[in-house]
């Protein structure tokens, strides 16, 4: 039998704030979002500002049924929802989930907020396709939909953070960023969620010459993804969440970089689609 379509579709690479202009084009100012295909079923994940391109992208296939896992809720992964036309379309369906939040939050609520006086103008209601909210500990095991599989694990980041390993029909992909390395050899966690997948995404914002002065800010290096990589045996290896100081010269120096290091990984770019 024929492999069914595995494959991720990247909408933005970049992290903490969108970072426009031609210096960025390249690689892309868009902030997290990643479309991924399951055979029949859609998944996304995180909501930063490449969810509006997505949503653009989206509308001749509507009526929609997806899946929006969140990574965490700071503003450069959820800021692209209110913009998301795909929740405004009536006959959608969308479940929205979150590792991170419960039980001191919930989902919906953090979403509330941010779309309330004087932060913005419509509040969630105003949604139009059939929305529902999720909340899980991150650690759990997920099984949306029939034959796929979401391992979860808590991610080392200010405020919690949820790193995703999904399995369908026989393959794996990872998608592990907002996470701060141990500085003590591979966090075990991270090694045993990613073990053998196909591919590994993984935040890699800073270089290891960098990262000193950003300690504690909750993010790796890509040189820390190439030791988590050979650790973990993984297949092809993805660089993400790039620094909004790293124009597309600093990014062709880290793929050129990470390639040597280990062939076949790569510096995500928007509009790159991988197929496991």
């Amino acid at each position: 039998m024929a492999q069914q379509d595995f494959s991720v579709r990247f909408w933005g690479v970049r992290g903490s704030i969108a970072c426009p202009g031609p210096s960025f084009a390249r690689y892309g100012g868009n902030t997290s979002c990643l479309e991924m295909r399951c055979g029949p079923y859609r998944l996304i994940f995180d909501g930063g500002t490449g969810l509006r391109a997505l949503g653009d992208h989206l509308k001749p296939e509507e009526p929609l049924d997806a899946d929006l896992f969140l990574s965490h809720s700071h503003l450069d992964h959820i800021i692209g929802i209110p913009f998301f036309r795909s929740l405004f379309a009536p006959g959608n369906k969308f479940r929205l989930w979150a590792g991170h939040l419960a039980p001191e939050r919930s989902l919906r609520e953090v979403l509330n907020g941010m779309m309330a006086e004087p932060l913005f103008p419509v509040p969630i209601e105003i949604f139009k396709a059939e929305t529902s909210f999720h909340d899980f500990r991150a650690g759990e095991t997920l099984e949306p939909k029939p034959g796929l599989v979401l391992r979860t694990a808590l991610l080392n980041h200010p405020n919690g953070a949820t790193g995703y390993r999904v399995e369908f029909d026989g393959r794996a992909i990872c998608y592990v960023t907002d996470t701060e390395h141990r500085g003590d050899g591979p966090d075990p966690v991270i090694v045993d969620l990613v073990r053998d997948a196909d591919l590994f995404i993984y935040d890699s914002t800073y270089t290891d010459e960098e990262y000193p002065r950003y300690r504690g800010w909750g993010h790796s290096t890509w040189q820390e993804a190439v030791r988590i990589a050979d650790a973990a045996s993984v297949g092809r290896l993805v660089i993400f969440h790039h620094d909004p100081s790293h124009d597309d010269r600093f990014m062709d120096h880290v793929a050129a970089s990470v390639a040597a290091k280990r062939p076949g990984s790569l510096v995500a770019r928007e509009g790159m689609v991988l197929h496991a």
